[in-house]
This record gives C-alpha cells, structure tokens and sequence, in this order.
C-alpha cells in the first residue's frame, strides 16, 4: 500500500514529511485552496513523487507547472474531460471522482484509456479537503481494474476502518492511502507525530 501526504506548503515542513518517506507528495496549485503552493519545492528524495494538483485549470498552465516543479504526476480535482487528461503527457494522471453515499461508477468508462489512476474523495463544499470521509461501501460495486487512491478525511480515528476496509474485496484495487487535512497544525503545515504514528500503524513501510 502506498501513501500520499497531500497539501504541503512550507520548506521546512515539506523536508519534515518527506523524511517520513511518502510515496507521493501533493502540492495545490489552486489560488482558491488555502494550501495553494507558491513557493519552491525543496530537494526531495527521488523515491517520493510530486504531484501537482489542479482544478479545471488551463492545459498550457497545467504542463507549465510540471517543468517548473519537475512533477511525476498530477492530480486533477476539477470537470476535466477525458480528452483533457490524454493530453497530459509524460506523467502519471490521477482523476479525482467525488462520492457521498452514492456513485454513478458509469462515469469512469470514458476515462479508462486516459488516466493512470482514479482518486476517490469525499464531495464536500470544496474540491478535497472537508475532512470527512465517504461511504466506502460504495466501492463494492467498482466496476473497473485501475488501480485507485482513497482519500476524504482519514485520519489517526480512521485507521481501523482502513485497516477493515483493506481486509475487503473492494479494495482490490486500492493502490494508495491519500491524507491531507486531519494531519495538519494549520492549512499546509503537517503534524510529523501524528503522520509518524499513522504510518507505523498501517506498515506503510512493509
């Protein structure tokens, strides 16, 4: 199972969480997000990936962002079609589905040949971060063989339900544990002990 710590913002911080060695590091690059990045990433261990996350942002905007950052891949959060995710090219794409207590999984068809994985959020007010989680039954019935990230609202409450949920047949597929909001002091800066604690919980290091 691999691990995405989302949102970061601070230098000293990033270094921090990336010490932990994550999978995947997730910056917002969305000026209405209080996460929104723009700064400069400091060096990081090539093991851990950079994300850059967008909503419905401009495609010549999106692969501008991805040689200034040298992201391996992004996250798109917004209405973006699956003609928009194929031209995306030379990283991994990630395209966000959001989901409360049910989900027309048809939606996903178009988007198979397109992107490298689905996300699964909780929908909320906002694109990601309303730290709360989704009904992850709804997964029973995932139709698809692409792998998928779960995230909205996971904490350290949560990590017996992920411990359950990973147990089912419906995580077949889960690739990846993304957090983000129920780790942090303030937008952007992460509790290291509180990530610590939740690694060593799940074994992300095994």
């Amino acid at each position: 199972m691999k691990l995405k710590i989302c949102g970061m913002k601070y230098k000293d911080n990033i270094e921090a969480v990336a010490n932990l060695q994550p999978d995947f590091l997730g910056f917002i690059f969305y000026d209405k997000s209080a996460r929104n990045f723009d700064s400069i990433i400091p060096d990081i261990p090539k093991s851990i990936k950079k994300v850059g996350v967008f909503v419905d942002e401009k495609l010549e905007t999106v692969k501008e962002k991805i040689n200034k950052f040298n992201l391996q891949a992004v996250q798109l959060h917004g209405n973006e079609t699956p003609e928009y995710c194929a031209q995306i090219n030379n990283v991994e794409v990630i395209k966000v589905f959001s989901i409360k207590d049910e989900f027309n999984f048809d939606v996903l068809q178009p988007y198979e040949k397109a992107c490298d994985y689905y996300l699964f959020d909780t929908k909320g007010k906002l694109p990601g971060g309303n730290g709360y989680t989704f009904n992850w039954n709804v997964l029973n019935h995932y139709p698809s063989t692409k792998p998928y990230f779960l995230s909205g609202g996971i904490g350290l409450n949560e990590i017996e339900s992920v411990l359950s949920f990973l147990q089912r047949k419906e995580s077949q597929y889960c690739y990846a544990i993304d957090v983000n909001s129920k780790f942090e002091i303030e937008p952007g800066l992460k509790n290291i002990e509180k990530l610590e604690k939740f690694i060593t919980q799940l074994s992300f290091r095994t």
